[in-house]
């Protein structure tokens, strides 16, 4: 006889997916929003343009369907990362400055509109906020997640200059400090592994 796993709502992984559900019942707006707002929580960018390699997931996002996001991410606040989650205090505008921070990343990008995108978000209470985006990824293996690697990142600064040029910034030039890092690999190799990723979604 088949016995089957009772359903338990504080398991950690369906407590993720209840984040994640919760933000993709968001309405899609402009990136970045058009009013500032206070909060930390997950967030969903998507493509809609016509730069060559993201045609199959701009196809997925026209006419509002908004299937397939391009990047997942979390924006928590200040020392969160260092395990001080200060639970109840006001993390300001984390979220909404996050997502002016990738507006501006794009905005750089020689090959890349900032009209093509979008974004979805959901402030979420701190403590649940790295679960939701665990599961956001898991669930739609994001280009720029999963094998686009660098879009998130920052300036590394004077001590770090001799690190190379991230996957993101070789196909997308155009930020500035990007031209001081080292040569990156191929933007050949690079579309390769694009469009393998593409067609196994």
């Amino acid at each position: 006889m088949e016995t089957q796993e009772p359903f338990n709502p504080l398991n950690k992984k369906n407590l993720g997916f209840s984040v994640a559900e919760a933000m993709l019942q968001k309405a899609v707006e402009p990136l970045p929003p058009g009013s500032s707002f206070l909060g930390a929580g997950v967030y969903a960018l998507y493509y809609i343009g016509d730069f060559p390699a993201y045609k199959a997931i701009a196809e997925k996002n026209k006419n509002n369907k908004f299937e397939c996001p391009i990047y997942v991410g979390k924006a928590v606040p200040k020392g969160a990362r260092k395990g001080g989650f200060g639970l109840d205090a006001s993390p300001g505008k984390v979220l909404y400055n996050r997502l002016c921070e990738h507006a501006d990343t794009i905005q750089h990008a020689q090959s890349l509109k900032l009209a093509d995108f979008r974004c979805r978000y959901l402030t979420v209470d701190d403590i649940w906020i790295p679960l939701g985006e665990s599961l956001l990824i898991e669930m739609f293996s994001p280009l720029w997640n999963k094998v686009l690697d660098g879009f998130g990142i920052h300036d590394p600064g004077g001590g770090r200059k001799g690190q190379k040029v991230s996957q993101w910034d070789t196909l997308h030039p155009g930020r500035s400090w990007a031209t001081k890092l080292q040569p990156g690999g191929a933007q050949k190799e690079i579309l390769e592994r694009i469009a393998n990723h593409l067609k196994s979604k």
